[in-house]
């Protein structure tokens, strides 16, 4: 099963995925959603993420798919899902580009399991249907497992 989608609590890790991935802006900011709880965890990937985007020219662009390895924790795929933050939608054709990225490196590094919410939905403001398909498309016949992370539960009151 290339794809399962799940209610619950990224973060928590129950499925054991060796990597996480989540969308990103690329003006350097992670200050509000998921992203937040990226940057609060993984500090020194957050630091490298802003000066990426700040570097001239930059670093991380719309469409790019930039993996964090971290020692002991899972790997963190960055996706640049839109340029700006607030009220910048992200891109369908940057999800699509990234996702693709990301199945390339996961392929390359040898993961078999990736987790990852909603992207582009939230505050991105796209159609959950739609960056869905895309989603499918993309990840429908991948060798490994991704994990889709549709609703979040706090992993206090989830269910076993």
């Amino acid at each position: 099963m290339p794809i399962a989608f799940l209610s619950g609590d990224l973060f928590a890790n129950h499925v054991g995925a060796q990597a996480f991935a989540h969308g990103c802006n690329c003006a350097g900011s992670m200050g509000a959603g998921i992203a937040k709880g990226f940057r609060q965890r993984y500090p020194a990937m957050y630091e490298e993420y802003r000066r990426r985007c700040k570097a001239q020219p930059r670093q991380f662009n719309l469409g790019d798919a930039w993996l964090w390895q971290a020692e002991g924790l899972p790997w963190v795929f960055n996706l640049g899902t839109q340029e700006k933050y607030w009220h910048a939608r992200a891109s369908y054709e940057a999800i699509e580009a990234a996702l693709r990225s990301m199945s390339r490196q996961a392929n390359d590094a040898n993961l078999a399991s990736i987790t990852m919410p909603r992207i582009g939905a939230g505050l991105g403001g796209l159609s959950w249907k739609k960056v869905r398909e895309i989603i499918g498309r993309v990840f429908g016949d991948w060798r490994g497992t991704l994990y889709v992370y549709e609703e979040f539960v706090p992993a206090e009151v989830e269910q076993p």
